[in-house]
């Protein structure tokens, strides 16, 4: 009876517990049995309690269950599971299945799955995830598994929880660069993938890629590799010839070293050739080298080196070193020439908040003055056309003392390309003691011409060379050197008189020391003059006054209220400043220039120093300025707006002149005038400048001390003028978009294209138009023909008047255009050219158009006629992974060898 009772209990039970368990699954975590027990005393039943120490005193019990001695056993499940759906959440006890309806998601560890149906076997520890259908039928919230930074997208998955397998159907993941889509994808462990149909892209389309490679076999581990066999490369779903009996590709957030395949090309000046072929080496994470390589059949032959380095909140910088073996012809024949160029440019920065007290800089473009002209794998017209190549490199140090203290070294550099001639300075020392003011109270209020009077000292050496290409750092240039120091000690001071006038005064010290003089005679035996260099210190000392006073009147011509323009005002700042500095004919000595011994000159033994000369004449002079500006004010078209709107009309007008008090003729100096303002929203500068000489000249051109109006002429001869007006417009003007264009400087200091785009053969990836590769994302591909059409153009206008000797002739007239324009939305197009009305030609002119291919860029460029013609065709993948698939045409220009 008692066994017939209990069996319907313990069937009850059984299910009582387990629905108990798998309905908090996911929730808390399950052990196979409980530890200890915990143990409880209780008083027995005979209790005495003593009047005294009201104590009670239970009888000891001794506890007679035993300690379990079974090992724990481990969970099925490590941590917890969290689920949830939006339509429901359905328990099939029988199949031991949960299922998940629309949008569901399951989170277990470092594993999302999220999904329109999910299904968790939990007997065999494994989920189940795939699509649902809408209303019309169309498959939709495919699964998304994320495991750590590893995203997987497919169309169904299957996981099991336990041993971390997964299998997977149509899976679409992201690598690095490259997007992967797999018929069946089986996940062998955290790190490893196994892929069969696979194809990868680095198109954004994963579905409909405009080129893809498929293979048959691969194996991913996510974040370093991808390994696969026989591959196939697809453009616009029509298999190629191009294929790999195997591939591997490197997949890593960092840098990794490695082999850059050149390029081939041919020429019918050099041969055949492989460009820009070398090594990458990844060396660490703040600096990286390229090495680079060409060759060409002919026996030219080039390498660079090129480095970038960089370290946060500290400094950044590259470095790039050129050189080139160039060949012409064939030995034997006249014609054959040999050239050796090289190029060095560095650039470096210092973050300012690494330490404010110091600093260091460089930029440095040094090389031979023909690199630009002759060099086989660049073609930039903006350093071709500019004939001067600039360095410096310079550290600087404050010392926060009383008073401040500032050092400064600096090494410079100017070339000259067309002469060849090099100017440098190794180094330039500059130190200054900041001002003084010795009559100043001890509030620091400075008032009156006492207390404003201020000195500094000022030190600059310079040990500085002259030299030419051919001699550039070899040991004759550096026995050329001069060596020389400045020192400088104004005394200077400023005051009011009768309220609105502004009046300096200062006295100036000056102190030159040299190293390296001169001794001039006539050489008897040469039959000419010569200049001897003497060795030893030597010093001259000179000084000086000036004072000045000026002031600012302000003018305002009212014409109403109602009236388009309201009012327009004048500023006007003139100023007049008197300078002395007397004869230092001291340092001055004679020659004779004949040997006769009739005839003495003067000369000075400071002659081409570093710091100029001692002055032998007497300079006492007037100088007079007039500075204007010019404003109006507007009624705004806006009739919601209340106020009226300034207009700058002038930006500045400016005319100055001097008197010479000494001087026996010629007392004043050709008056110079120059201005210029900002039209048209501040898109067009307008820059203008003459010079009014109002001294006539005789039949020899020379200037005599007759006024010109006196001489049958006006009361001022012109005697030089130039205007230049630069204009930028573009199609965002015209819809008020007045973002300003930050395009970079592409062409030898440009900020525009007007003398082309530069070409660097190394990288032909990036844009002509200076563009990044993010793309409109918005715009519809179906979208064939934009109705208004974005673009943009600049003009430089210049034009020089020349009449020093009555010639009256325009000697610069040149008018230069750049355009760009989008013809659709994936074609855009540019010319760069100019007229020179002088020389009745065109100038440097250069047509350039680009297409959009999404993943590939196709780009043509073609300078038509002139000294630098060529052209050049580039279609490749912008990815920088697969940088070697690519097709590179060109004609290189011809390269006069000097």
């Amino acid at each position: 009876m008692y066994k017939n009772s209990i069996k319907p209990l313990q069937r009850n039970l059984f299910y009582i517990v387990f629905l108990t368990i798998f309905l908090t699954f996911g929730n808390t975590i399950t052990h196979a049995q409980d530890g200890k027990p915990k143990t409880e005393s209780f008083p027995a039943k005979n209790q005495t309690t003593t009047p005294e120490t009201k104590e009670e005193k239970p009888l000891t019990e001794v506890d007679t269950i035993k300690i379990d001695t079974l090992k724990k056993k481990k969970p099925l499940l490590e941590s917890k599971i969290k689920r949830k759906a939006e339509d429901y959440e359905k328990l099939d006890q029988k199949k031991k299945q949960i299922t998940l309806y629309n949008k569901a998601e399951v989170y277990y560890e470092d594993i999302e799955l999220k999904s329109g149906i999910i299904v968790i076997d939990y007997q065999k520890n494994e989920v189940y995830a795939g699509r649902i259908k809408d209303s019309t039928g169309k498959y939709t919230q495919l699964p998304v598994f994320k495991q750590g930074s590893n995203v997987i997208e497919p169309d169904s998955i299957r996981f099991n929880f336990k041993t971390k397998k997964a299998l997977v159907w149509n899976s679409r993941t992201d690598q690095g660069e490259f997007k992967v889509k797999a018929a069946i994808t089986k996940k062998e462990n955290d790190s490893v993938y196994f892929m069969k149909g696979a194809r990868f892209t680095t198109s954004e389309d994963v579905e409909n890629p405009e080129y893809y490679f498929i293979t048959d076999r691969v194996k991913m581990v996510p974040g370093k590799k991808v390994v696969v066999g026989f591959t196939n490369m697809v453009i616009a779903d029509v298999p190629t010839p191009i294929a790999l009996p195997f591939a591997f590709f490197p997949i890593t957030e960092t840098s990794k070293s490695g082999i850059i395949i050149p390029t081939y090309n041919d020429s019918a000046l050099r041969g055949f050739s492989l460009q820009n072929g070398g090594y990458y080496f990844a060396l660490s994470d703040y600096y990286d080298l390229a090495v680079l390589g060409d060759y060409y059949t002919n026996g030219s032959y080039g390498f660079r080196f090129q480095s970038s380095y960089a370290k946060k909140y500290r400094f950044n910088g590259n470095l790039n070193l050129r050189f080139e073996n160039l060949v012409t012809s064939e030995r034997g024949y006249p014609d054959y020439s040999k050239a050796r160029i090289y190029n060095i440019q560095w650039s470096h920065s210092k973050d300012g908040k690494s330490n404010p007290n110091s600093r260091f800089s460089a930029s440095v473009n040094l090389g031979s003055s023909t690199y630009f002209r002759q060099s086989l794998n660049q073609i930039n017209a903006g350093s071709e056309l500019n004939n001067t190549l600039s360095s410096s490199i310079s550290y600087s140090k404050t010392f926060n003392s009383v008073p401040q203290v500032n050092i400064s070294l600096t090494a410079s550099h100017q070339q000259n390309t067309n002469t060849e001639a090099i100017s440098m300075t190794l180094p330039t020392l500059q130190a200054s003691v900041d001002r003084i003011f010795p009559f100043a109270k001890g509030d620091g209020l400075k008032k009156g011409i006492i207390q404003n009077i201020n000195l500094q000292y000022n030190l600059r050496g310079e040990n500085r060379i002259s030299t030419f290409d051919s001699l550039f750092f070899k040991p004759q240039m550096f026995r050329d050197a001069k060596l020389g120091f400045q020192h400088s000690i104004p005394l200077s001071t400023n005051f009011k008189l009768f309220k609105h006038f502004s009046a300096s005064s200062s006295i100036n010290y000056n102190e030159v020391w040299a190293f390296k003089t001169i001794r001039r005679s006539y050489s008897d035996s040469q039959n000419k003059i010569i200049d001897t260099e003497v060795q030893g210190f030597d010093a001259f000392r000179t000084y000086s006054f000036s004072t000045g006073i000026g002031t600012t009147i302000y003018g305002t011509f009212n014409f109403g209220d109602k009236k388009r323009i309201q009012a327009i005002r004048h500023v006007m700042r003139p100023n007049i400043s008197y300078g002395y500095t007397p004869s230092f004919s001291k340092y001055y000595d004679t020659y004779d220039p004949d040997g006769s011994g009739t005839i003495r000159k003067d000369y000075t033994r400071f002659e081409g120093g570093n710091f100029g000369v001692p002055g032998r004449n007497m300079s006492n002079n007037v100088s007079f300025t007039l500075n204007n500006t010019f404003e109006a004010k507007v009624t705004d078209r806006d009739s919601t707006k209340t106020e009226p709107k300034k207009i700058m009309l002038l930006n500045n007008l400016n005319m100055s002149t001097s008197y010479d008090i000494t001087a026996d003729s010629l007392r004043w100096s050709p008056m110079r005038i120059s201005g210029g303002t900002q039209l048209f929203q501040q898109k067009m500068n307008v820059n203008f400048a003459a010079t009014l000489d109002p001294y006539a000249i005789n039949n020899s051109g020379q200037r005599i001390n007759t006024w010109n109006i006196d001489n049958g002429g006006s009361l001022f001869r012109m005697t030089s003028a130039n205007m230049t007006v630069n204009y930028s417009f573009s199609s965002k003007d015209m819809d008020g978009n007045n973002e300003e264009n930050t395009a970079g400087k592409r062409n030898g200091g440009r900020e525009d294209d007007l003398f082309g785009t530069n070409a660097d053969l190394s990288d032909r990836r990036k844009s002509q138009f200076g563009e990044d590769d993010e793309k409109d994302t918005t715009s519809k591909d179906s979208e064939f023909f934009k109705y208004e059409l974005p673009w943009d153009m600049n003009l430089a206008y210049s034009i020089t008047y020349s009449n020093n000797n009555r010639e009256k002739r325009i000697t610069g007239n040149s008018l230069m255009v750049s355009m760009n324009t989008d013809l659709t939305p994936k074609w855009k197009i540019g010319v760069s050219t100019g007229y020179d009305f002088v020389q009745n030609g065109v100038t440097y002119t250069q047509l350039r158009f680009e297409r959009d291919l999404l993943s590939w860029r196709m780009d043509f460029n073609w300078v038509p006629f002139g000294t630098n013609a060529n052209w050049g065709f580039f279609i490749g993948i912008k990815s920088g992974v697969l940088s070697d698939i690519k097709w590179d045409k060109r004609s290189l220009p011809d390269r006069a060898l000097r």
